[in-house]
């Protein structure tokens, strides 16, 4: 049976790949990364295709009928119902068919594929002063198609509705084969427009026989998404088809190509954020400021909207947010988004909405009129489908009642309701939303892991489907109803609608080809959970996982496919830096939701059979740069530098490894034993003999091999305490000589040594073995020959983790008596601080010292801050260009560095991303183009950029030798900055050029 099986699958592959033109795969990798969307499901589909063009999707079509195999067609894979996963073959449209086929400023039109991502849309549209109304918070990465499929809305549906008020025509293929073209009105016979005979007459008939149940089965609200929108092919709705296929999930046709509606968008927006004392008083003014919103729906004939009112009434409350900064007093808000011609007028009009609703009780108010102020809030409520999913204190929270929605009237009450069922059931959850829509989303902590807590999950759901129904409401008000919701349509429509909703499918797709168990004849709710083929018990793993309770399950659970990893283009204004390899390629493979869905898979053992042997995990896990950006950027947090550690570890036990393993992941080692005879090891690297080092080393040939310092940092740092003793005041802070700094960037060392000193600071280096009673190294004491100390980084990045926790402990043993008295420990390279805060002691997880080191490193700009705050730095006054540090970025942060550099007149902010040659990665054979890819992103055109003069900063030894390698503007360190402010340069290093 199971040899059978593989013949078929063998054979539906070769029959896709000799009829389409796109990318056709069986592959389990590929196979693997289409596993899930963002639900709480999970199916495994046969095949996966990339269509290149409509004719390629009839093809596949064609191909599939043959076979009796169902189709699935998916955008980004952001559905939270579990609608865009599938059994059969999956049409990935976000390869190919993502073509801005026209648009229209005059009709105010566009023309697109569904692959097109809407931030792409939006960009187009922007130069025009249009834009797409419908703007869910995955924007950056959703397709049109996708949000055609689920009928979209977003932040500002209270202005520009859903996707359906802003869908015109659509193309489609039915499983059968049918084109259609689905418009609004009906053709000489009265039926709907662009339909083939069959479907014209079947529809028609359908309706004509239905009218009473199309007229009176649905509920009057913004935002009713769920189920099939019949009522849109009633004569006094227009006949409208497109809008009745709009948001049917794929069920009916398949998507391929779409006339849109664009919508004038204000010059100037501000943001006012009103306080309230509590969610449901929020909840409960929401819809009152609704009467000063602009209309959703078409435009005023004049062709101006009018701004007078709300683009967005979002609410979210104080479990959620935090303690974020800009909010007014309260334990709830509204963020409430005004318009107008210019910034004045928009502000003119948020305080007067905030004067009116004071009135209704209000806490307090801001408005927020700077953009990057508004940024950082409306960040808070995009990531909010992410951190929604731990709680306080760090429990899991899933989708599953993630957008349920009233009349916007009943909010208040609903929400008191739901409150009180969730505490019946024993549930917590931190509902947000669309409170201008009586649209809420949720995340819960169901326990979807064991028999009882399903069940309780199941118990829940039909309750709460009750409740919403009692209060006039849809099942679902954004995302559909998938498998999460559609189980349960009959007690929102009844079953003579829902049934009808069955005849309309079987008249579109009688063979029950697209998407089978959505919307129509669906599976239950609790089937099919995307956890169930786990590990029942924590597999045995190196890292201790502390926000996981040791559970590397628990850590890769973690990734619920909202995919952000998936932008392609950073933000403007953001120092986001997640997630350079998938925008270097591309290939979901290489986001971080793709090789979490592989190790997630590796886990489950079905599709990916190797387990940590796997090759799958491992091609994708070799393109990740282990920048850690994942680590911050991750609304929940995924840390996949760390997973990457732990699967190499376990993937190489017993097995020789790849050479740059032994070369570069040893590199503390090999540079140790080099530092005697550096003039000559530096001399050979300049002859033929290189090349041949380069390949037995596993290093790329395009990188030239590192210049070793003549003279150490501590050699130099012995040789001038023995000459002249350091001032015996001010407060001593331990200098962490790391291996690049020491033996690559003496310079470095030097400059940050004499800044420090300068501000009153008396640095010491810590010894390279134990003194007695943790006795601080005298300026007599001889150079020690033991192997200096080392922060275990190359080994935890190329997963050598015994080797790791060896001179971990070493370092440990070392530092915890010297930093008993409170002394921090200063680092000046990102990647080595960030590793002893975060690699160390979760790797020594066993060590109760292993915190308290963690707790004293700092950054050298902290140091500053933390220890003279009162010292004045020299006065620069030049502009900056170059790059945070990846590892700063997402471990440490880089706030105390902003605030040193504006204290020193470096002004300019420095880009985000990563500079690609993340310590090892850029230097093994094969990376290169890569490693370049990611500097092309943000660091290059920065530093291109920048005017004659600007500083190039760059703290990283990695970020430097990437500028020294691909431009002539060399990177400096902020201390080598300041100390040649000071009159103390080092030759030859200046950073701004002229």
């Amino acid at each position: 049976m199971a040899e059978r099986t593989k013949t078929e699958k063998r054979d539906l592959t070769k029959d896709l790949a000799a009829a389409v033109r796109g990318e056709v795969s069986s592959a389990a990798a590929d196979r693997a990364l289409m596993t899930m969307d963002a639900s709480n499901y999970r199916r495994v589909p046969r095949a996966v295709v990339a269509p290149r063009d409509a004719d390629d999707v009839a093809a596949a079509l064609r191909v599939c009928r043959e076979h009796g195999v169902p189709v699935v067609p998916r955008g980004a894979g952001t559905s939270i119902a579990g609608q865009a996963t599938g059994v059969g073959v999956v049409l990935d449209f976000t390869r190919h068919m993502r073509r801005i086929v026209s648009l229209d400023p005059t009709a105010r039109t566009a023309v697109v594929e569904p692959g097109v991502i809407l931030d792409d849309l939006r960009a187009a549209a922007g130069a025009h002063g249009l834009t797409f109304g419908p703007d869910p918070s995955t924007h950056s990465r959703c397709t049109l198609g996708g949000m055609i499929g689920n009928n979209s809305c977003g932040s500002h549906s209270v202005a520009w509705g859903t996707t359906a008020d802003s869908v015109r025509e659509l193309e489609l293929l039915t499983y059968g084969g049918e084109r259609v073209r689905a418009g609004r009105g009906t053709g000489p016979t009265g039926a709907p427009a662009g339909l083939p005979p069959r479907l014209r007459d079947g529809v028609q008939a359908l309706v004509d026989a239905e009218l009473a149940l199309l007229r009176t089965g649905y509920p009057d609200l913004p935002r009713r998404i769920s189920g099939y929108a019949l009522d849109a092919l009633l004569p006094e709705k227009g006949t409208d088809l497109a809008r009745a296929l709009t948001g049917s999930e794929g069920t009916l046709g398949v998507l391929t190509e779409a006339t849109v509606r664009l919508v004038r968008t204000p010059a100037a927006r501000v943001l006012a954020v009103l306080g309230y004392p509590d969610e449901s008083a929020a909840a409960e003014a929401a819809h009152t400021l609704l009467p000063r919103s602009a209309s959703s729906g078409p435009e005023p004939s004049g062709g101006e909207t009018q701004w007078s009112g709300p683009m967005t009434v979002e609410g979210m409350a104080a479990d959620l947010v935090g303690g974020a900064a800009g909010l007014p007093e309260g334990g709830a808000w509204l963020f409430v988004e005004m318009g107008g011609a210019s910034p004045a007028e928009a502000a003119a009009r948020a305080e007067a909405l905030c004067r009116a609703a004071a009135a209704d009780g209000t806490t307090g108010h801001a408005v927020v009129t700077d953009p990057a102020g508004q940024r950082a809030l409306w960040r808070i409520r995009e990531d909010a489908s992410g951190t929604a999913t731990r709680m306080p204190d760090g429990s899991e929270a899933w989708p599953g009642w993630e957008d349920c929605a009233v009349p916007p009237a009943r909010l208040g009450p609903y929400l008191r309701d739901f409150r009180a069922l969730l505490a019946q059931h024993g549930l917590r959850g931190t509902p947000y939303g669309h409170f201008g829509d009586g649209c809420i989303h949720i995340r819960i902590d169901f326990d979807l892991l064991t028999p009882p807590g399903i069940r309780r999950f199941r118990d829940f759901s039909h309750d709460l489907a009750d409740l919403v129904v009692s209060h006039g409401g849809s099942l679902s008000g954004e995302h559909g109803d998938g498998q999460a919701r559609a189980e349960l349509l009959p007690k929102m429509y009844g079953p003579e609608l829902v049934g009808l909703f069955g005849r309309f499918k079987d008249l579109w797709d009688p063979a029950a080809g697209l998407n089978p168990g959505m919307l129509v004849r669906p599976g239950r709710l609790d089937d099919n959970l995307r956890f169930a083929p786990l590990p029942g018990r924590p597999v045995p793993v190196e890292f201790g996982y502390p926000h996981d309770n040791g559970d590397f399950s628990a850590a890769v659970r973690r990734c619920v496919g909202v995919a952000k990893c998936r932008n392609e283009k950073t933000a403007a204004g953001s120092a986001d830096v997640m997630c350079p390899s998938f925008r270097a390629t591309g290939e979901e493979q290489h986001s971080t939701r793709g090789r979490a869905r592989l190790l997630h898979e590796m886990l489950a053992g079905e599709v990916i059979t190797d387990g940590w042997r796997s090759p799958e995990v491992h091609d994708a896990l070799d393109l990740c740069l282990s920048c850690k950006g994942c680590r911050s950027d991750c609304p929940v947090g995924v840390d996949m530098a760390t997973y990457k550690a732990e699967f190499l570890h376990h993937h190489y036990a017993g097995r020789l490894r790849p050479a740059a393993h032994y070369s570069m992941g040893r590199l503390p080692q090999w540079l140790h034993a080099a530092a005697p005879a550096a003039p000559l090891a530096n001399a050979l690297a300049r002859t033929p003999l290189a090349a041949v080092a380069k390949r037995l080393a596993g290093v790329a040939p395009e990188r030239p091999l590192p210049v070793l310092a003549s003279e150490t940092f501590t050699r130099w740092w012995w040789r001038r305490r023995r000459a002249a003793p350091p001032r015996a005041d001010g407060r001593t802070v331990l200098l962490w000589p790391d291996t690049f700094t020491n033996h690559l960037s003496p310079q470095v060392g030097r400059a940050a040594v004499r800044v420090l000193e300068a501000a009153g600071l008396r640095p010491l280096l810590p010894p390279t073995a134990p003194l007695p009673g943790g006795a601080l190294p005298q300026p007599a004491l001889p150079r020690l020959r033991r192997p200096p100390l080392c922060c275990g980084l190359t080994y935890v990045s190329t997963g050598q983790l015994d080797r790791a926790r060896a001179v971990m402990r070493r370092t440990l043993d070392v530092l915890t008596p010297l930093l008993a008295a409170g002394r921090p420990l200063v680092v000046l390279e990102p990647s080595c601080a960030a590793a002893l805060r975060t690699d160390l002691p979760e790797l020594l997880a066993d060590d109760p010292r292993a915190p308290r080191l963690a707790a004293a490193v700092r950054t050298f700009a902290q140091t500053l801050e933390d220890f003279a705050p009162d010292w004045r730095p020299p006065r620069l006054d030049r502009p900056v260009a170059g790059q945070t540090h990846c590892h700063q970025h997402a471990v440490l942060g880089d706030a105390a560095d902003r605030r040193l550099r504006e204290r020193a007149g470096l002004t300019g902010q420095l880009s985000g991303g990563c500079c690609g040659l993340a310590g090892n990665f850029g230097f093994e054979r094969g990376h290169y183009d890569i490693s370049v890819a990611c500097a092309e992103d943000q660091l290059l055109p920065a530093v291109r950029q920048s005017a004659p003069g600007t500083e190039i900063l760059a703290d990283g030894f990695s970020c430097r030798t990437q500028l020294d390698h691909l431009t002539d503007r060399p990177g400096r360190h902020l201390a080598e900055v300041l100390a040649e402010a000071l009159g103390e340069a080092e030759p030859g290093r200046r950073g701004a050029s002229g």
